[in-house]
Formats: C-alpha cells, structure tokens, sequence
C-alpha cells in the first residue's frame, strides 16, 4: 500500500490528473483477478466483465488524455492557486463541508449514504491538487535560488492541507463503513469522488483546455465504461456475500 501512494504520488507529479485520478480504479479489478487466483474467491460472469469494462475504459482514457502539462513550475502553480476563480470555488466546497459536517451529516449520515460520499468526495478537492502541488513545490526546495524559500513555505502549507483532508476522509469512511455495505460505497464513493477530483483539477490547473472535442468524448465515454465496470465488480461482491448469508441460514 505504502509503494502504491509512492507510486500515485510520483505518477501526479509526472503526468496530467485527468488521466491518474481515473485510472486508481484499475486496483479494483486487479484486486479482484488476484483474489480469484490467491485466495480462490469465486469471479462470477459479472465480475469478469466489471474487469474487462474496467480495463478498457483506462486503455480508452489513456488514449485520448491530455499529451502535456499545462502546469509546470512553482510560479505558475502559484499563479493557478490565487486565481479568483478556483479561490471562489474552493469557498463554495468549503461551505458546503461545514453544512455537510456540522448540520447534515449528525441528522442524515447514518441513513444517507450520499452524505459521508459528498464530505470525502469534497474533500478530494483539496487531496488531489495539493499532492500535485507538492510534487511541483518540491522540485524548486533544493534548488539555490531565491524561489526556494517560497517553494519550500508552499510546500509546508500543502502538506497541512493534504494531512487534514486525510483524516477527516478516513473519519467519514469508516463512518460510512459501519453504516453501509462496503461494495455499495465503494462504487459510488469512486464515481462521485473522480468526478468531483476532475472538476477541482480543471478548474485549477486547465487541464482540457488543449483537449479537443474527441479527445473530450473519448475521456468521457472511458471514464464512463471504467464506472460501470467498477459497478458490476462490486455488484459481484454483493452477490457473493448474499450467496454466504443465505449459505449460513440453511
């Protein structure tokens, strides 16, 4: 685990997060693929074709993703942060987290799943960009130049934000998990926190704007087939652990 959040940390550091947020999700079939081989858990019909949908949504995304960064140095990472824009938007989450935590979530989490999904899905919008961020702040760190010192603070800023997010993410999940089956939370939780992860990095770091109207419909239509193979290897999941009650009751 600890190597695979290396790896996704280099991996947002090196290439556009429309691309890397998606493709995590091929952990879900090749978690599956190895179970059914490893520890011999049954891989129906339907969870076949989730791992099949699944890996060729991510051959779709990888085809028709962004071929360049459009955010490169700590200037222009600095520039994209204090944009009004993006500054408006992360107010708009941060409200919407204060009602989601403070008023919503003790009323309606327990019994609406959309409500823990909502806080660790919003949160994302803070995770993701800011381990990109890190990974651009730190380039400049251990370089002798004035700029370091103002990497190095960004980077410190970045890494509170990214450390707080965390946690308050694995308080809701393991809410949402005592509450709610696990395979039910996590196809939605991964549909709602992508969608929401693309639109805070599209908003902060410009991602489609040299993204033509194919490669948009490409993106689109792959990241949708990724979803709905998620969906039915999760779907699979349910059915088995229906298959095991039903089992113990007889």
């Amino acid at each position: 685990l600890a190597l695979g959040q290396i790896g996704n940390f280099l991996a947002y550091t090196a290439v556009p997060t429309v691309l890397v947020t998606p493709l995590g999700a091929l952990g879900v079939p090749f978690g599956s693929i190895l179970a059914s081989y490893l520890l011999k858990e049954k891989l129906n019909i339907l969870g076949k074709l989730g791992c099949l949908l699944s890996c060729a949504g991510s051959v779709v995304l990888i085809i028709h993703s962004p071929k360049s960064e459009s955010v490169t140095t700590q200037a222009e990472l600095e520039e994209k942060l204090t944009n009004p824009v993006f500054v408006g938007y992360l107010c708009i989450v941060l409200l919407m987290l204060l009602l989601l935590i403070f008023w919503i979530a003790p009323a309606h989490g327990p019994t609406n799943i959309m409500v823990y999904i909502s806080i660790c899905s919003l949160l994302g919008s803070f995770t993701v960009p800011s381990t990109k961020g890190i990974g651009l702040a730190a380039q400049d760190i251990f370089h002798n130049n004035p700029s370091s010192q103002r990497a190095l603070y960004l980077c410190l800023v970045l890494l509170a934000v990214l450390g707080c997010s965390i946690i308050i993410q694995f308080r809701y999940i393991n809410k949402a998990l005592e509450c709610f089956d696990s395979s039910v939370f996590g196809a939605i939780y991964y549909v709602v926190f992508t969608t929401l992860v693309l639109l805070a990095s599209a908003i902060l770091f410009r991602e489609w704007s040299n993204v033509g109207v194919v490669d948009f419909l490409g993106m689109a239509c792959g990241f949708t087939t990724v979803s709905i193979g998620i969906v039915l290897i999760q779907i699979k999941a349910v059915c088995v652990k229906h298959m095991l009650r039903v089992g113990d009751l007889d």
